[in-house]
């Protein structure tokens, strides 16, 4: 196989895989399978007919993320979590990789501050949402701050990491020729932290997408996590279904985006050897 063949194999697959998905889903909604077992197993055949109410069917949730796309209401309610994902991101990556990286630099720092971190990392953040709520009420600074609280942990911990897994032997060198401390967490532990940095970013895309549901749960008024609850307390499987396709789409083009970055930065991370 050439070396073009191999890269395109996996995205080959993974295709294959959800065109075969779609269509198992599509038969169970249409009642294709049943048609086809029916003279198999007679009447047990409609049990692998499924009402549209609890599962909906691919075509259907098509044609009603094309509908609220052309009204503007999927863009108004993207755009809501699109913002609060945005801010709370960003308030993780300033706070959580400065710290992480700190912590694994000093070592006394972290002897103080682990015993905190690990207990957070421990404990479901979810539950700070109520306290969320008595301090700053609901609506998108709620949504800010718990995305911000479940992204967080994940770029700590890498971070820490990364600093903790520096080259000691470029650290001696470094201090052979006199350099100083911020010349060698510049030089030596932030670029060898990269690769570390963005696999935590990785696991923060997840941890965040969790967030802006869970956050949108608590009186919001807009966001896509309000309009899945919204949808289905009314029933509406469909609109829970988009709700549900469009945050793992944005998933899915987030973690593309930094597995690129990741690549480019492959020649930095330690190697693994295998038998």
């Amino acid at each position: 196989m050439t070396g073009l063949g191999r890269r395109a194999e996996p995205l080959l697959w993974g295709l294959l895989a959800v065109v075969g998905f779609l269509v198992f889903w599509e038969g169970l909604s249409a009642g294709w399978w049943a048609t086809l077992a029916q003279p198999l197993l007679g009447d047990s055949a409609q049990a692998l007919r499924v009402k549209p109410i609890f599962v909906s069917a691919p075509s259907r949730v098509w044609t009603r993320q094309l509908q609220m796309a052309a009204s503007g209401e999927l863009w108004e309610h993207l755009a809501a979590s699109g913002v609060a994902f945005g801010l709370g991101g960003a308030i993780a990556l300033l706070v959580g990789i400065p710290l992480g990286l700190a912590v694994g630099w000093y070592r006394r720092l972290g002897h103080a501050l682990e015993p905190f971190l690990t207990a957070y990392n421990a404990t479901p953040q979810v539950v700070f949402i109520p306290l969320l709520i008595i301090w700053v009420g609901t609506g998108t600074a709620t949504k800010v701050l718990v995305i911000a609280m479940v992204t967080f942990i994940p770029l700590t911990m890498s971070a820490i990491a990364a600093a903790r897994t520096v080259d000691a032997r470029l650290l001696r060198v470094a201090r052979s020729f006199g350099s100083s401390e911020w010349q060698r967490v510049r030089d030596i532990v932030l670029p060898t932290s990269v690769p570390y940095l963005l696999a935590g970013l990785r696991l923060g895309v997840g941890r965040g997408m969790v967030g802006v549901v869970v956050g949108e749960l608590y009186g919001s008024s807009a966001g896509i996590g309000f309009m899945i609850n919204a949808a289905g307390s009314a029933f509406q499987t469909d609109r829970v279904f988009v709700g549900i396709f469009v945050i793992a789409a944005v998933g899915l083009l987030l973690t593309a985006a930094i597995h690129l970055l990741e690549r480019r930065f492959e020649s930095w991370r330690p190697q693994a050897s295998g038998g």
